[in-house]
């Protein structure tokens, strides 16, 4: 098996909506024959609550630092020639899309595998909260452990 050498290893945050086409072509290669990608969109509901937008807010720092590390684990982990992934964050409609993952690879469950790690990883770690806004109730911020920090604002 010829060695697998990952160009691309980016995690980043976005303010303004993603454009797939160019994200998906940064990560062609010739030494790739697949490509997986996931996407996030913004639901109306959670938890059994109707809602009705939110604002991801991140400590930008750290998020680019953690996000950076799980990238670039994937790259050392799976057999990839390439790993991107970008996450919203500022107000987001209902559809919206909230984050993209997106790998390469020469086998498609490479490049599988590494879009799952990525996305569970960075859920997990990654210091990026949501202020759901529902319209039975009060707003809420959220994070992957649960409700928690940045505290709730009127």
């Amino acid at each position: 098996m010829e060695p697998v050498t990952v160009s691309v290893a980016r995690f980043e945050l976005a303010a303004a909506p993603l454009e797939i086409a160019p994200l998906r072509e940064g990560l062609l290669r010739q030494a790739a024959g697949a490509y997986a990608s996931f996407e996030g969109w913004i639901r109306n509901h959670n938890d059994g609550r109707p809602v009705q937008g939110l604002r991801y807010e991140a400590y930008e720092a750290l998020a680019l630092e953690e996000g950076r590390r799980i990238v670039e684990e994937a790259a050392a982990r799976f057999a990839i020639t390439g790993v991107h992934c970008v996450h919203r964050v500022g107000e987001l409609p209902i559809g919206g899309l909230a984050v993209w993952v997106g790998a390469s690879a020469a086998h498609r469950g490479a490049a599988f595998d590494a879009c799952r790690y990525v996305i569970d990883e960075v859920k997990g770690r990654v210091p990026i909260w949501k202020h759901e806004r529902y319209t039975d109730g009060p707003a809420q911020w959220l994070h992957p452990d649960g409700p928690g920090s940045p505290p709730a604002t009127p």
